[in-house]
């Protein structure tokens, strides 16, 4: 008898946990457009899913590997355009199932990270951050001279209605957009589930290592280049899904795919979500779709609000919201977060009204130098302002003033208890960790 038979077997149960938060997730995604009262609200749900493939296709680059990309929008966009060009074979003939559209635009993102990905993946670190920078702007360049394949300034337009198949003799066309939404969820969970197991393989650990210390990745025996080119293969891949999904759910390509305020975009989005934790692009997602669907709608200065904010979370929370909550959680396992209760409330409470103040002065000085044609009247929150009147004026700065001292206050009391909780914490650890020995 060999002696692998005399190893013992030992039961390796499942991870209740895991199975508790997947299913959550699937029954969440299912339930999801029962909340959804109008097609607005529909579109807001399919973008979002859309959105949280890209930040977390990006962030296999950026968490996993440490690499700073500014030219991502490249893959998602091609996979657009890749998928729209098989949209119209379909339509011509072609037998292709219109849900396998996504998987084409994955394998054009795959081939097109193959191909640039060769180039960018010589150099690592800043060199490597400048030269996605210089691909990007190439391919987007590129796009308005080869009308041919690009469409040119108008781009490229297709019906995913079309093509014959099984899923359209179950009424299944594509065409109700709460169709489109469920074939949306079913790839986000699948992509979902397969970039959380990607980053279980040991290329996935091994990325973590590069990320960390690649000299130590290189001293023991691993090639750090191959190790960036295959993430940036599997993270374009993942890209070319989320541009074939676009595909389906706009029927159309143009050459703002692949600019790089797109590219930017990812990078500031899934840097907000957290890229420490593997669902904080999902996070990012959310807030990227609200930055650039809804609060575009009631403010044109959004852009100087998304950077401020993203200024804040840079200098105080550098980790993102999702840090944020993990931070959180820890204390409620420690029986210290009841302690943040009064400090999180006047927190919130004087930093919504300086929050008031401060939207007033930008909205009134936007009224002045912008939409002066358009008059001086203005509301915020539902309060009517002047930008002419030196009341309105005085009552915004006063109102931010207040809201700040107070906000203030709180802050170094919510300081404080904070770093009281802290110390706690770390002593009950240390207690835990000396019984177990």
């Amino acid at each position: 008898m060999s002696s692998s038979a005399l190893k013992p077997l030992h039961f390796k149960p499942l991870n209740g946990v895991r199975i508790v938060v997947w299913s959550a997730f699937a029954v969440i995604l299912l339930l999801l457009p029962l909340t959804a009262q109008s097609s607005f609200a529909l579109t807001l749900l399919c973008l979002t899913g859309i959105a949280a493939i890209a930040c977390m296709s990006y962030n296999m680059l950026l968490g996993q590997a440490g690499m700073l990309s500014f030219g991502h929008a490249v893959y998602t966009g091609l996979g657009t355009f890749v998928a729209i060009h098989a949209m119209n074979k379909v339509a011509g003939g072609w037998w292709l199932p219109m849900w396998m559209i996504p998987l084409v635009g994955g394998l054009a993102g795959l081939a097109f990270g193959a191909l640039l990905g060769f180039v960018t993946t010589r150099k690592a670190g800043t060199p490597f951050s400048m030269i996605t920078l210089g691909v990007g702007e190439l391919v987007f360049a590129a796009a308005l001279m080869f009308p041919e394949f690009f469409g040119g300034e108008a781009g490229i337009n297709a019906n995913r209605t079309a093509g014959e198949g099984w899923l359209k003799d179950l009424g299944l066309t594509f065409g109700p957009q709460i169709q489109v939404y469920y074939l949306i969820a079913i790839y986000l969970f699948v992509c979902t589930a397969a970039m959380y197991a990607f980053t279980q393989t040991p290329l996935g650990r091994i990325a973590n290592a590069v990320r960390d210390n690649a000299e130590r990745a290189e001293f023991v025996g691993y090639d750090t280049r191959w190790v960036r080119y295959l993430i940036v293969m599997a993270s374009s891949f993942f890209a070319g899904v989320a541009g074939g999904l676009t595909a389906i759910n706009v029927e159309a390509a143009t050459a703002d795919l692949l600019h790089g305020v797109r590219s930017g975009g990812y990078l500031l989005f899934t840097f907000l979500g957290g890229v420490g934790f593997f669902f904080g692009p999902i996070i990012g997602s959310i807030l990227l779709i609200f930055a650039l669907v809804v609060l575009s709608e009631f403010t044109k200065a959004w852009q100087l609000y998304v950077g401020i904010v993203f200024l804040i979370m840079v200098v105080y929370a550098p980790g993102g919201f999702s840090a944020l909550i993990m931070l959180n959680l820890r204390r409620v396992k420690y029986g210290e977060w009841r302690k943040m209760r009064w400090p999180y409330a006047g927190m919130l409470f004087f930093g919504l009204i300086a929050l008031w103040g401060f939207a007033a002065i930008v909205e009134m000085l936007y009224q002045i130098q912008v939409a002066a044609g358009s008059g001086s009247a203005l509301t915020v929150a539902k309060i009517p302002l002047d930008a002419a009147s030196s009341l309105s004026w005085v009552t915004a700065i006063a109102v931010l003033l207040i809201g700040g001292f107070g906000f203030e206050v709180w802050r170094r009391k919510f300081k404080k208890v904070w770093d009281d909780g802290e110390e706690r914490i770390a002593e009950a650890i240390k207690k835990a960790e000396a019984a177990i020995v």
